[in-house]
């Protein structure tokens, strides 16, 4: 218990702090792109849907690593996209906590994207008739009607997003590197201390991290349950 107490009394929280920062940014960033993305989607014909919602979703699918080498790739400083922004804006991604905002916004979209999308598909489509006879505009309608209907779905969304984007690794290492108290994240330091064999560290920010995960799953769990608890039981 003693050795515990030292060991929060030294620790650097920074790894936490970059994580909650990251996994906040890269859910608002997510959550709008992921609506905007959802509702233009589900409007397109059938042979366009297929192949954007597989553009989209890729990135769920591909290991992170594979998406760090590709952002890598487009946003180096040796690159023209990575060029022009430094030059023109002074704006750098690689090997910044900006790198770390843009690994975990890609790798966590896909779930905003699919969860919104799935909640959207099931509304029925008379309020949307019924708003529109009311002379409501089409935004209105889809923050007035839509959003809040779909408001489970984007909710589970929302939440399965943020965890995915503070514990995200393999790309953020990749783009933003492992900077201590600027891209340091948790799931960094728990990789780093475990090669310098300690153990003790790294078991504090796992439980940390499970402690999180399990918020995440009861959070999603109560919003799935208020809205399944008017079905009868079989």
């Amino acid at each position: 218990m003693d050795t515990i107490i030292e060991l929060m009394e030294t620790l650097d929280w920074s790894p936490l702090i970059i994580s909650l920062k990251t996994g906040v940014v890269a859910t608002i960033i997510s959550f709008f792109l992921g609506l905007f993305a959802a509702r233009k989607v589900i409007k397109l014909p059938y042979q366009w849907k297929a192949v954007i919602d597989g553009l989209l979703t890729l990135p769920m699918v591909l290991p992170p690593t594979v998406a760090g080498f590709f952002l890598l790739l487009i946003f180096s400083r040796r690159r023209p996209i990575g060029i022009y922004l430094n030059d023109t804006f002074d704006i750098q991604v690689v090997q910044t906590w900006l790198g770390c905002i843009l690994a975990a916004t890609v790798i966590a979209f896909p779930l905003m994207y699919r969860n919104a999308r799935a909640a959207f598909e099931q509304i029925d489509a008379n309020l949307v008739y019924a708003g529109r006879t009311l002379g409501m505009t089409d935004m209105r309608i889809f923050w007035r009607i839509v959003v809040p209907t779909a408001g489970p779905g984007i909710a589970s969304g929302t939440i399965l997003t943020f965890a995915r984007a503070m514990g995200e690794y393999g790309a953020t290492s990749m783009v933003a590197g492992n900077i201590p108290g600027k891209t340091g994240t948790v799931s960094q330091r728990i990789a780093m201390v475990i090669q310098d064999g300690d153990y003790l560290t790294a078991g504090f920010w796992v439980v940390v991290i499970l402690l999180i995960s399990f918020i995440v799953i009861f959070l999603i769990n109560l919003l799935t349950g208020r809205n399944m608890k008017n079905i009868r039981r079989w």
